[in-house]
């Protein structure tokens, strides 16, 4: 076998050296605080039952989706369940594509034009700034969730020939905070620019049936588009992106993500309507209960001035250095508890932290065990 190239062996020796290399683990018997599955639907069996009798009910035969979803590969479950998604979130279309990377990168590489300006975020997902580098528009970051600065920008590069896209997460997935939305759609509005927000750790924890926190704030119809990851609250694959008809129009026709890959199996399509049918039926309360107890634990322990504000699901530790974050998740786990360290690069250094996951599965006693746990390493 030919060496491997000289070049690529020594970045792997440099993440080694600053111990910061990733490994694929497999899934363990640990308690779950690490895991994206909040609500507990991708280990729900009343979501797989109920997936399967549906497409038993429906004759969905069809182990995968034949082609993309221009060709053959449309089925009429994908309009079923975009029509579904469109009414539970009080959009005025939505559109399924593959994953929230598929969606996030299908949107910024094709939307934004070249004259257009793309503000974002600092702290913006990666599959985002992946879809502006594809992107022909210019782009600006602004420090994170400072909109006195994002107005300056606003200020700075509006123009009668430029459109402006200003991109935000409802729930960042590192810190687990979020930004003033209210004031911030008051700021695009203002200046008539596109707000764009990735709900992808919102959808099944804010709102009264987990609608997302666009939606429990009675922003929808201030948002440009909003982009639905599956992978996380619903716990299957996939996304929507929510919009009006003509941005649905012009996703099918110009977003590469969407038109060159094979569509999602009816399997796939079916376990999303399903999960939204249930998510329909309320099932966000033990969750909600379970965040608000693990804050109280924080302060209960004196824990509170390590961790970044949050209200969500998504609850970080700074503990600066890799070498020691990595020790104190180690520790943790030897006790039975699945905490993940999370390192720089992925953050910036100095702060790497643990990033806690909450479910609604996790009971009070696992919450309280795990702090108590955290605070005698400290």
């Amino acid at each position: 076998m030919k060496p491997f190239p000289k070049a690529l062996t020594d970045k792997l020796h440099q993440r080694e050296q600053s111990h910061s290399l990733r490994k694929l683990s497999e899934s363990n018997s640990l308690i779950d605080f690490s895991s994206n599955d909040y609500l507990g639907f991708a280990r729900s069996s009343e979501l797989f039952d109920k997936t399967h009798q549906f497409l038993v009910d429906n004759n969905l035969k069809n182990n995968g989706a034949t082609g993309s979803r221009l060709l053959s590969g449309n089925h009429k479950l994908h309009s079923e369940a975009e029509k579904f998604i469109t009414t539970f979130h009080q959009s005025e279309t939505a559109l399924i594509f593959n994953s929230g990377y598929d969606a996030n990168v299908g949107f910024f590489s094709s939307v934004p034009q070249r004259n257009d300006v793309i503000l974002y975020d600092e702290l913006i997902h990666a599959s985002i700034r992946d879809g502006i580098q594809l992107s022909n528009a210019k782009s600006y970051k602004f420090p994170h969730n400072d909109l006195e600065e994002l107005e300056q920008l606003i200020q700075k590069f509006q123009t009668p020939e430029t459109e402006i896209y200003v991109v935000t997460e409802s729930v960042f997935s590192m810190d687990g905070d979020s930004p003033n939305l209210e004031a911030l759609t008051h700021i695009t509005e203002k200046y008539q620019a596109y707000l764009v927000v990735d709900e992808a750790h919102a959808l099944g924890i804010f709102g009264e049936k987990g609608e997302g926190l666009v939606q429990s704030l009675g922003l929808q119809d201030k948002v440009f588009a909003r982009i639905m990851t599956f992978g996380k609250g619903l716990g299957c694959h996939g996304a929507a992106i929510l919009g009006s008809e003509d941005l649905k129009s012009y996703l099918v026709n110009f977003a590469r993500s969407f038109i060159y890959t094979t569509g999602l199996s009816p399997h796939s399509v079916a376990t999303i309507l399903v999960a939204y049918q249930l998510l329909s039926s309320g099932k966000v309360n033990g969750l909600k209960h379970n965040i608000t107890f693990f804050n109280q634990q924080k302060n209960l322990l004196g824990l509170k001035p390590m961790f970044v504000y949050s209200k969500s699901a998504i609850h970080s530790a700074i503990i600066p250095g890799n070498e020691k974050v990595k020790t104190i998740a180690a520790q943790l786990q030897k006790q039975g508890f699945d905490v993940k360290p999370i390192l720089s690069p992925t953050v910036p250094q100095g702060q790497e932290r643990l990033r806690f996951c909450l479910h609604s599965y996790n009971s009070e006693e696992e919450i309280s065990a795990v702090m108590t746990c955290l605070s005698s390493l400290l």
